[in-house]
């Protein structure tokens, strides 16, 4: 398998009470699917990861992958600061079926950073414990730095490493790098969002892990882009750019929830405490955007 296009993160519904819904997150499985969409990932920042039981994290799995039933590569992220219950989870991911599995290096709040050498063992005890490829997931979010020469030590080190998901500041650059040394050797995709998309596959990217938010759209752009059609690749991402933009820097992973809520895919926007809803006026701003657009999540449902 060498995964390519656009591969969003599938967001974890709650109710209104801040309790799990896994039918409505299986419903926004159907709705990424019939977007056309090239592979899911589960239980990743956007997904609120972070905000789940380990219980949770098994039965949002599970209920993915069951309804997905291998019609797309599915990605289940299982970062941890431990090498071992990151090892563990990945090893249950595989078992689940999953295609693949998202690491991010090992980090605990802003000090607890990782040296290079123990980075590099981390991903191999992880390697060790499943058959399925890796991907690194290289994102602001862990202070644990992820250099050019670090990565490249760690795809010599650890073959299992085929992807990187690279979302830094400076991602263009970056992704060229690491092309031009590793070549085929590492299949690297954008991320944040794709608020950078058309400058990181002109940089060797072959894709994009986007939110919930736009994946039919951006598949119409990468589709293009990767066609020969780079002029038209440009005008589609540019046409979406201020959503795009809107839903990093404004909304975070809360845009999503409020267009699947204004599209009619699930009944509630709501994360979990202390990550507060979107005030009504920055609510408001986003659905006036989206609304401008003639958008899939919007009519999905209809």
């Amino acid at each position: 398998m060498t995964l390519t296009g656009v591969v969003p993160v599938v967001p974890t519904v709650f109710h209104d009470d801040e309790s799990l819904d896994a039918a409505g997150t299986t419903r926004v499985v159907d709705y990424l699917l019939d977007a056309g969409v090239d592979g899911l990932c589960a239980l990743a920042n956007y997904s609120e990861q972070f905000a789940l039981t380990d219980d949770e994290r098994d039965l949002l799995a599970r209920a993915v992958l069951d309804r997905v039933a291998g019609r797309v590569p599915v990605i289940v992220t299982t970062s941890h600061y431990s090498a071992r219950v990151t090892a563990e989870r990945s090893r249950r991911a595989q078992d689940m079926g999953a295609a693949a599995v998202m690491v991010m290096p090992p980090f605990f709040g802003a000090t607890m950073s990782v040296p290079a050498d123990d980075v590099i063992e981390y991903y191999a005890t992880v390697a060790d414990a499943i058959d399925v490829p890796i991907m690194v997931q290289d994102a602001p979010l862990s202070t644990t730095p992820l250099p050019v020469d670090i990565l490249v030590r760690l795809v010599d080190r650890v073959p299992r490493v085929r992807y990187a998901k690279v979302e830094v500041p400076g991602a263009a650059e970056k992704l060229r790098a690491l092309v031009a040394v590793l070549g085929e050797r590492l299949t690297p995709f954008d991320g944040e969002e794709s608020v950078t998309l058309v400058p990181d596959l002109d940089a060797g990217a072959v894709g994009t892990m986007s939110s919930a938010l736009v994946p039919a759209e951006l598949g119409r752009v990468v589709r293009r882009y990767r066609a020969g059609d780079r002029e038209g690749a440009v005008a589609d991402w540019e046409a979406l750019l201020p959503l795009i933009h809107f839903e990093n820097r404004q909304c975070g992973l809360r845009a999503q929830k409020v267009l699947l809520v204004e599209g009619g895919v699930i009944g509630s926007a709501r994360t979990r405490a202390p990550l507060a809803p979107l005030s009504p006026a920055t609510r408001a701003g986003l659905v006036e955007l989206a609304r401008k657009r003639d958008l899939f999540v919007l009519r999905w449902a209809a």
